[in-house]
């Protein structure tokens, strides 16, 4: 199985030897691949679509996987059972979609030995809501893709190291470990803000004056990131 590179990227933070469920599996690409490379040796391929489900199915029969990956129809781990599985992985999915599945199923969540996020907007609240219930980041990654970024990150129960606001909306751990990706989406949202901020203090009003002063101080926290980059943390 070849994924994207932004599937393969989520695959790898699966540990190996646990039985992974993936919500909103859709083709059922992750525990395809994960079965053939031996990362795991059960699991869930789970969508709240019956067309995406009926692909998935059609895709593992094509490579021979009945026996191992179940799928099933489920909103979010909602068709899960506690113990069922070790980790989950949610991948592709808006941000406060996912923090609606996380807190929904929220008793399977706190069970698991792991789950693999990859949310494709509004990552700090993402990250605040598992700063706030309980969860510890271990591990982040971050991909580009057809001009397109992808942050992820690994997630486990326990206390997690404090966070300041910069970290919330760019990564903990892609920031200490200074990810080059990262780098590289920090310097173009830099060039991005200060066209804009260009073409509005062109313009005039009180609602111009606020903008303005929002992309300013989003300015100001890109400009901190990438500090971290050059002088270190």
């Amino acid at each position: 199985m070849e994924l994207s590179k932004r599937l393969h990227a989520v695959a790898n933070l699966v540990s190996a030897g646990l039985t992974v469920a993936d919500v909103g599996t859709d083709h059922g690409y992750i525990p395809i691949y994960l079965l053939e490379n031996r990362i795991c040796a059960k699991a869930f391929a789970m969508d709240v679509n019956k067309g995406p489900l009926l692909r998935a199915k059609e895709h593992i029969a094509e490579h021979g996987l009945e026996e191992m990956i179940e799928t099933r129809l489920s909103d979010g781990v909602k068709q899960l059972q506690v113990g069922e599985c070790d980790a989950v992985v949610i991948a592709g999915m808006g941000g406060a979609l996912t923090v609606k599945i996380l807190d929904e199923g929220k008793e399977v969540f706190k069970n698991l030995t792991e789950f693999v996020l990859q949310p494709q907007s509004e990552l700090y609240k993402v990250r605040e809501y598992l700063f706030e219930q309980g969860y510890c980041v271990v591990a982040e990654d971050m991909v580009q893709e057809e001009g397109k970024f992808y942050p992820m990150m690994k997630v486990i129960n326990g206390e997690s190291d404090t966070y300041n606001t910069i970290e919330f909306r760019y990564g903990k751990l892609l920031l200490s470990k200074k990810h080059p990706v990262l780098k590289i989406y920090l310097e173009k949202e830099k060039n991005t803000k200060k066209m804009i901020l260009q073409n509005l203090q062109k313009e005039s009003g009180e609602h111009i004056e606020v903008r303005i002063k929002e992309i300013e101080e989003e300015l100001e926290g890109i400009k901190y990131a990438l500090q971290r980059y050059y002088e270190g943390d």
